[in-house]
């Protein structure tokens, strides 16, 4: 058996109840792959969207719904070291990336330097949407995991003051056709780590040039804390994120002050004496 054989057989098998069942739950549960999908899966060098990477080319082999993946890698500036391991990692686990180049950091050092990383979001999801559309792609799939979307659900009501989260999946604002997945969605970052461990894998951690250089951006900071404060509720309850999670999938409306839908604003007051 080869060795990339052998990494695919550990999520089938070895991390069935951690990883491939839940990404193929997320999958089906909200219908995130759909017949005749072109999905480009864009690959950053991470544990995570190579995990997802390896999912979806299982998913494209064995599964019962006919679709096509393209495997892109989106280099905006890594250093040679950074950009050797990510074809190496590619090369041991048999995924056929194409790499196309961008000067993102380069652009985000002259214009925001002290504050890199949100530019640094912004025009990377820019280039992606057009690589997609070259590709003549459908959808895009990102490797943002469970533990993500709980982080995220507590920045916006700590920081943000609103409820919201991290979607599974959500159509494009300025890319009509395109539309944006999550397939890892339900997947937990220990068990991504886990996996990696498993197979002795070593990934890139983060291969931003800023990080060296300039303060850590105020997000990234407060996502630290999230993700902290989380670790500390589990220890207390260890069901605490997934509660979190369902949270925002049983939002019972006859108990909140007010809702916001697509900016228009409706308070409890509008019907309470209807």
């Amino acid at each position: 058996m080869e060795r990339y054989q052998e990494i695919e057989r550990t999520i089938i098998k070895k991390f069935r109840k951690e990883i491939w069942s839940r990404f193929i739950k997320a999958v089906q549960e909200y219908e995130l792959i759909k017949e005749n999908d072109h999905i480009m899966v864009c690959i950053s060098g991470g544990k995570d969207s190579f995990l997802l990477a390896k999912c979806v080319q299982e998913l494209e082999r064995h599964g019962k719904i006919p679709f096509k993946a393209s495997y892109v890698v989106m280099n905006p500036g890594y250093s040679s070291k950074n950009l050797e391991l990510i074809k190496s990692n590619a090369k041991e686990l048999n995924i056929p990336i194409e790499i196309f180049e961008s000067d993102i950091f380069e652009v985000v050092n002259k214009i925001s330097s002290e504050s890199p990383c949100y530019m640094c979001a912004k025009m990377r999801r820019g280039y992606l949407y057009n690589k997609a559309r070259e590709l003549g792609c459908n959808k895009i799939a990102l490797g943002h995991h469970f533990d993500d979307v709980i982080e995220t659900t507590l920045l916006s009501m700590f920081y943000g003051a609103e409820i919201k989260t991290m979607m599974p999946k959500l159509h494009s604002d300025n890319y009509d056709g395109l539309e944006l997945i999550r397939p890892l969605y339900l997947v937990k970052e220990k068990a991504i780590i886990a996996w990696s461990k498993a197979n002795e894998l070593t990934f890139l951690n983060c291969a931003c040039k800023f990080t060296e250089k300039v303060r850590m951006d105020e997000s990234n900071s407060k996502r630290r804390a999230m993700k902290k404060l989380i670790a500390e509720l589990k220890n207390e309850y260890d069901e605490i994120d997934y509660n979190i999670y369902k949270a925002l999938d049983n939002v019972n409306l006859n108990c909140v002050l007010g809702t916001k839908k697509d900016g228009n604003y409706k308070s409890f007051l509008d019907n309470y004496d209807k």
